[in-house]
């Protein structure tokens, strides 16, 4: 990849490769948060993933298969034959290739030259996903001739419904044709969730003597254009695409012919307005994305820069804030890996990111988990427990579990190995509750609160006390039988992370009761008529003060589980440093790295970040020291969590190392981590690592607190952030920070070292 120090908004892919043709489909993926693109070229390759999912639209293949986002019919696609041969790079000689993503305002460009025989052609290919129109997308493609003598040329473009999810097939093929003489539609159906879809293309040519044919095959209709392109000079083709489902909020009537029209009418109302023209108003509504609490890094390490700008980018074009129904997946919308499903990584990852910069999408995106209280409530009954547990990957909201059951070859059976993340990888449903919990400490949402947040807070505590076994040994309660945030540790026993946030969640449910009873009785009373919380309350109070809680060693390290610091240890620098994530895998299989301290991602150090308040920094610095060379950082979530933990303990240095690395899994330059498509987690990562770990937000007990800390390569840092509905820009140099807001709202109160704060409208802390 190639990225130039004078552009901080666009990353280039420089040369032609067809191995590597995922690494830029994915890291230059287009979207809007109601669909996402894969930004695979216009002609086909073997090598390619060519991948357009819109958000919510799940549908299962088979009975046997889970939920999946399907992969829609290919809008993108063109074929150019030139003197009668199917043009591709990889024949003829290309030059000056440069493929470059905008991320200020979302166009993908691509252009080069190209020879064949005696034909010689510059190619420029331009296309954006608008952000301004939910529904469109569109392309312009130039070509120009650069020999002296004519060139024939002919065009197939159209809408090809033979694509799939990596063989599956989810749509029966519905009605196609010509509509009003000038836009082909397609209409196929989801086979199982029975959605409609409703695919619609116009094509502008802009070349003389132009012939043309409409042609129809199996899944498949397109145009068929013909024309000769004299010597020295140029032909464009503009298309024009509209998607739109029957699940869509933004229309009234979801009858198929009904969204054929809605369709035929915005592209007939938009004839009026050129290429240029759209994207600019799409890049308008970039701007307000832009111009929202921008991140500013003084630094000659300029990557550092176009870092939270690619992040910020794909944070907006992966999340589907138009509807409360729908999540983010742990690959966005840029590939089919993880199913479109969402994990605890929005909780933990990305969540955060929205609470403090953009409340109304974090609202949507808590209030799905609300929504999602009938699928936690089915995933408990049929576990045989109470209360909601949170299903580990979630599709609709209502679904339950879907976690797939089997993965990848065992490498020492041959057989698939089982996943059991869907079954014992429980702490999900306390990261549900420990992200409402930070939404509603942010933005102070009392409407939210009342009406949907206190049922989560007590039907996930009331799983908890479902869930704890009694030792009758000990005398204490345990959870067994789990995985934690490090899944090469597959059924353990009082995982650390595990047990203090179910204990935090139960403790917090308990604390609330107390403050509702006293001074809100009337909610208090809806919700135990509801969740029958007298009964439930009675038995949190009787197990809380005896849920485990691994203790320090007398070195003052936290067991990860009751196992863990019994086991062998190896040396991982060999597998730390290699590109990819697989290698301890070529020499391992999972139940042998089950029985050695090979930590995959942050586990008892992310416990240490998230509840800072309970654990003394010395004790945080001897597990970082002792966890991390244990880490071999291969989940795409570890990485930042030690770079802000290091911050904390002043380790920043280290820290910054880990920051280039958490930038460098998708902007990175090995060519084969994006495959599947964006590391989303790892994108709220970079934010977090930021503003959570140079600029110092935190929340704490549900106090705000800014404790700066810059890293040497960083001279400046300024930053924003929204916080109960004031506006705040933090300004941090080497000698302090600075931070202002409007003198016109509510005073904020906040920590510093120990000291309290307030801020009226500007105040310098040295």
């Amino acid at each position: 990849m190639n990225y130039v120090k004078e552009n901080l908004w666009q990353i280039e892919e420089v040369g032609f490769d067809s191995r590597y043709l995922g690494k830029t489909e994915s890291i230059m993926a287009l979207g809007n948060g109601y669909l996402g693109s894969r930004s695979a070229t216009e002609e086909h390759y073997t090598t390619e993933r060519r991948d357009t999912f819109v958000a919510g639209t799940f549908n299962k293949f088979a009975e046997n298969e889970v939920s999946e986002l399907p992969n829609i019919p290919d809008m993108w696609w063109m074929d150019f034959i030139i003197n009668g041969e199917i043009f591709s790079l990889e024949k003829g000689i290309t030059s000056n290739f440069s493929k470059r993503l905008n991320l200020k305002n979302g166009e993908l460009i691509r252009e080069f030259d190209w020879e064949f025989a005696t034909i010689k052609l510059h190619f420029t290919f331009r296309r954006f996903v608008s952000k301004a129109r939910r529904h469109y997308l569109s392309s312009f493609v130039t070509v120009e001739n650069l020999t002296d003598i004519p060139i024939s040329i002919q065009i197939r473009s159209g809408i090809d419904g033979q694509v799939t999810n990596s063989g599956s097939q989810h749509f029966h093929e519905g009605e196609k044709g010509l509509v009003n003489g000038k836009y082909i539609q397609m209409m196929p159906q989801t086979n199982e969730s029975e959605i409609d879809f409703v695919f619609t293309i116009g094509h502008r040519l802009n070349a003389k003597n132009v012939s043309e044919r409409i042609e129809m095959g199996r899944r498949q209709i397109f145009m068929n254009y013909f024309f000769d392109l004299p010597s020295n000079n140029s032909a464009t083709i503009e298309k024009r695409m509209s998607v739109y489902t029957s699940i869509d909020n933004d229309i009234s009537d979801h009858e198929i012919s009904e969204i054929r029209e809605t369709a035929i009418s915005e592209m007939e109302a938009l004839e009026v307005f050129s290429f240029e023209e759209l994207l600019q108003e799409s890049a308008e509504k970039w701007s307000e994305i832009w111009e929202k609490h921008p991140i500013e890094i003084e630094t000659e390490n300029f990557k550092d820069q176009l870092a939270i700008h690619f992040a910020k980018y794909h944070l907006h074009i992966m999340t589907p804030a138009h509807n409360e129904h729908m999540n983010i997946g742990a690959k966005g919308l840029s590939g089919e890996g993880y199913k479109g499903h969402t994990f605890w990584d929005t909780e933990i990852f990305m969540l955060p990111y929205f609470n403090f910069t953009h409340p109304e999408i974090a609202k949507s995106l808590v209030t799905y988990r609300y929504l999602g209280l009938d699928g936690a409530h089915k995933k408990a009954r049929n576990n045989g427990y109470e209360g909601a547990q949170y299903p580990w990957e979630a599709a609709n909201p209502t679904d339950g579990e879907v976690t797939p059951v089997w993965g990848a070859a065992d490498i020492v059976t041959g057989q698939s190995t089982k996943i059991w993340s869907g079954f014992i990888e429980q702490h999900i449903t306390s990261d549900v509750t420990f992200g409402v919990k930070q939404y509603i400490d942010v933005t102070g949402d009392q409407e939210f609160t009342e009406q949907k947040a206190y049922e989560i807070l007590f039907d996930t505590a009331k799983f908890w006390g479902s869930r704890l076994e009694y030792n009758t040994e000990k005398d204490y309660y345990e959870i067994k039988d789990v995985i934690g945030p490090d899944e090469y540790k597959e059924h353990v026993n009082n995982n650390a992370y595990t047990n203090y946030t179910a204990h935090w969640n139960v403790t917090y449910a308990l604390n609330l009761a107390k403050e509702l009873k006293e001074h809100d009785p009337e909610t208090f009373e809806r919700l135990n008529q509801k969740l029958e919380l007298d009964n439930v309350l009675a038995d949190l109070a009787r197990k809380v003060d005896k849920i485990f809680l691994p203790q320090p060693t007398d070195e003052g390290i936290i067991p990860q589980d009751d196992s863990y610091l019994s086991k062998k240890t190896i040396d991982l620098t060999k597998y730390k440093s290699k590109d990819g994530v697989d290698g301890l895998f070529h020499d391992y299989n999972l139940e042998q790295v089950n029985e050695m301290q090979i930590t995959k991602q942050a586990d008892v150090l992310l416990l240490l970040y998230l509840f800072e308040g309970l654990f003394p920094r010395e004790m945080k610095l001897k597990n970082f020291e002792y966890y991390e060379p244990k880490t071999t950082h291969d989940s795409s979530l570890s990485l930042s969590t030690h770079a802000i933990l290091s911050a904390d303990l002043g380790k920043l240095d280290e820290s910054y190392e880990f920051f280039e690395k958490a930038c460098n899994i998708d902007m990175g330059e090995y060519m084969k981590s994006s495959d599947d498509g964006i590391h989303a987690g790892s994108l709220g990562g970079i934010w977090q690592m930021i503003v959570f770990g140079y600029g110092g937000v935190r929340m704490i007990d549900g106090k705000l607190r800014i404790e700066p800390h810059l890293p040497k390569a960083w001279n400046k840092l300024t930053y924003g952030f929204d916080y109960h509905g004031e506006s705040i820009t933090v300004v941090v140099m080497k000698e302090g920070f600075e931070l202002t807001k409007e003198d016109n709202g509510n005073d904020v109160v906040f920590f510093s070292n120990g000291e309290a704060y307030t801020l009226k409208n500007k105040l310098s802390i040295l």
